[in-house]
């Protein structure tokens, strides 16, 4: 064998062990964490649009009864993945994934229309910096947990959905505790990792403005989208091309 022969199986032999890294690299794991007043069932649509692209998808169950129970169950998700993932939080799940993000396999975290807290911020502390749209909240009778009244769960939380789509997400809501709605944040994991955040411009849950100010406090590559708060769930192609955009980025 000649050397120029030699030099190029080399390279080429060089190229394909780029290649197969940059493949290795490829983040394919995305962990959603739902927010409160909902659960995973509204992100079938994305879901499925993420698996045709060769995503595996999880989504965590959390029973925010405490921002530790809600950080324990996304930890034991992650435990299940093998490799990188992406976290992904829609609203009050943006206080979960920005504890549990610390962890050294989440490359990256989505925020989708999302609280964003900083160290010592809690929702109810960055809830109350700029009001939203007025919130029919109610009190469950021991005064313990909060839910979103069903009359007006489609005015208050998913204005642009079907009728039939919206009621389901009112019956199938998750009630949230007080105690994780007061619970701060100690180590903001967007301090550290690459972020992304989408904006939902029609949001009558969390202030847009508000969503744009820790979007641009964190650094975060923004994406506006003219939304209901349930934005995952009436935009599924648009936030699914957010998702799959940080998810080869998160790598670069």
């Amino acid at each position: 064998m000649n050397k120029r022969f030699l030099s190029a199986v080399a390279l080429g032999l060089a190229a394909s062990t780029l290649a197969f890294a940059a493949q290795a690299a490829e983040i394919k794991n995305i962990v959603i964490v739902h927010g409160a007043l909902a659960d995973g069932s509204g992100w079938r649509k994305t879901t499925e649009i993420l698996e045709k692209h060769g995503f595996k998808v999880s989504i965590v169950q959390e029973p925010i009864t405490s921002l530790a129970d809600d950080v324990a169950a996304t930890n034991r998700v992650l435990d299940l993945q093998s490799g990188p993932s992406l976290l992904v939080g829609h609203s009050y799940g943006g206080i979960v994934i920005t504890e549990a993000g610390n962890r050294p396999d989440v490359a990256g975290l989505v925020y989708v229309a999302a609280f964003q807290p900083d160290k010592g911020e809690s929702l109810i502390s960055l809830a109350s910096s700029k009001p939203a749209g007025s919130m029919n909240i109610r009190e469950t009778k021991d005064g313990q947990y909060l839910y979103l009244d069903p009359a007006t769960f489609a005015a208050d939380f998913a204005g642009d959905l079907p009728k039939d789509e919206a009621d389901f997400l009112a019956k199938s809501q998750v009630f949230a505790s007080k105690a994780a709605f007061t619970a701060k944040i100690s180590d903001p994991a967007w301090r550290a990792k690459k972020s992304w955040s989408i904006v939902a411009t029609q949001d009558r849950s969390i202030n847009p403005e508000l969503e744009r100010d820790m979007a641009k406090r964190a650094g975060s590559d923004v994406t506006e989208i003219k939304s209901s708060h349930a934005v995952f769930a009436s935009q599924p192609e648009k936030v699914a091309a957010v998702i799959e955009k940080a998810a080869r980025d998160a790598v670069k």
